[in-house]
């Protein structure tokens, strides 16, 4: 009998843990897909120089979108817990006061892109026409940046709430028109301006402002969980302060892991512009495997942090868990494959011999590495949903700097393993920090925070 109870009393627990990492995991497969057609697009379109100067230009943007969009993570955690707790008014508080913070921050990523990123282009060691290419995206995709920290902001609320059915639908239709409009302007398409690698960037920050607008009136009209007022938007630190104790880990382990993405990037810049465009397929291909792990992340810290407001730890150690168990499955589904099927996978985004050749092994060490990975993954939404984020943030940056940016350099550089370099650096941070993580976890210590004075 106990053990009949076990079983349901799990599959409950999962059927919570798929019903909101479903649409999760379907937003970041779109999330993919669009990195898919981008990646193709611009291969088949431009070519690897093209495609080349627009990994760079990303690389930039990125770094600062992660790095200032943390605050994100601390309102999740923030709302979770205050929905589980029924505080309908508090939430309604929270949501407001971080769509300002992010709407100043927006403004501030778009300056910094906009004005300064010519100069961090040449921190790249690449050559003249793929700078010209990158600094030509990086200029108009900069103002695509206020949009995307409303809808950050919005989505980061709503899934909080429970709510990740929306995010889906808002980016599977801006991922649309963003193909769509990729293949329009950068073709010269029908009555369309043809307007090359330009065009991709302004396809990107035209599907981006109607998400944003989108996002903006779901809140305002309440039709969902949430209703945003505009007294809600005035800042106090009532929200402030706890979104601060709980963001500034978050946005410390951002700085530190994209600042380790964009040093990974530099030792790439070192390589011939075949690997570089080698590894930027590799990236996306790996997306496959990893979005679907954050999607399944995303439901663990909206869980977590809800049966925490309910004073439930235990049962938020279980789903914590539970969500690490499913993402090993697909981690070995996706590794397999990765492992099993390198040429057909990667023939999809390019028809050159040299680029294939040259990813081969990579995408099959990286199958290795997808089930450590999706674990390392939901292990960390874990921990945030728990208001834990100092933790993740201590595991993620010890993890980085020690062990896989200077071992990507010894193999990568010093080896002359190339770009394959990088994933056995990556296998090899991944192997150690999933002990530790789940050490960290499993010792409840996070049972013991308190988010709200």
């Amino acid at each position: 009998m106990l053990l009949i109870n076990e079983i349901n009393r799990r599959k409950e627990m999962i059927k919570n843990i798929l019903v909101l990492a479903f649409p999760a995991v379907m937003e970041m497969s779109l999330n993919t897909m669009l990195g898919f057609a981008d990646t193709l697009m611009i291969s088949r379109i431009i070519g690897k120089e093209g495609l080349a100067a627009v990994g760079f230009a990303n690389q930039i943007i990125f770094t600062l979108i992660f790095i200032f969009s943390s605050f994100n993570a601390g309102a999740t955690a923030m709302v979770a817990r205050s929905y589980g707790e029924k505080n309908y008014k508090r939430l309604n508080k929270i949501v407001g006061e971080n769509l300002t913070l992010n709407l100043f921050i927006g403004i501030i990523i778009f300056m910094a892109s906009y004005f300064y990123g010519d100069q961090i282009l040449k921190v790249f060691d690449i050559s003249k026409n793929v700078y010209q290419m990158g600094l030509s995206y990086l200029k108009v995709v900069s103002f695509s940046q206020l949009f995307m920290f409303i809808s950050f902001a919005a989505a980061a609320s709503l899934r909080g709430a429970g709510d990740t059915k929306t995010p889906m639908y808002i980016t599977g239709m801006a991922n649309i028109l963003n193909i769509f409009g990729n293949y329009a302007l950068m073709t010269g398409f029908y009555v369309f301006p043809e307007l090359g690698i330009a065009g991709a960037a302004l396809s990107t920050t035209i599907s981006r402002a109607i998400a944003a607008f989108l996002y903006l009136y779901i809140l305002i009209s309440g039709e969902r969980k949430i209703k945003l007022h505009f007294h809600s938007l005035r800042i106090s630190t009532y929200i402030i302060k706890p979104l601060w104790k709980l963001s500034y880990a978050a946005a410390l382990e951002q700085f530190f892991m994209q600042l380790a993405f964009f040093t990974n990037g530099i030792i790439i810049s070192k390589l011939d512009t075949t690997s570089e465009a080698a590894f930027r397929i590799l990236i996306n291909i790996e997306s496959t495997s990893f979005m679907p792990a954050i999607g399944i992340a995303i439901a663990t810290t909206t869980l977590v942090g809800k049966h925490l407001g309910e004073k439930n730890p235990e049962k938020s150690l279980d789903t914590g868990y539970t969500a690490a168990l499913l993402g090993i499955v697909w981690g070995i589904f996706m590794g397999t494959i990765f492992f099993l099927l390198p040429v057909p996978i990667l023939s999809i985004f390019t028809s050159e011999s040299p680029l294939i050749s040259r990813a081969i092994n990579s995408l099959k060490i990286a199958g290795f590495n997808q089930p450590l990975l999706a674990f390392m993954i939901i292990m960390a939404g874990a921990l945030r949903g728990a208001g834990d984020t100092r933790g993740a943030m201590i595991l993620t940056s010890l993890r980085l700097w020690t062990i896989f940016i200077p071992l990507s350099y010894v193999f990568a550089i010093i080896l002359q393993y190339g770009v394959a370099g990088v994933w056995i650096a990556e296998i090899s941070s991944f192997i150690i920090f999933s002990i530790l993580i789940n050490r960290r976890f499993k010792s409840m210590k996070w049972a013991k925070i308190k988010i709200f004075d």
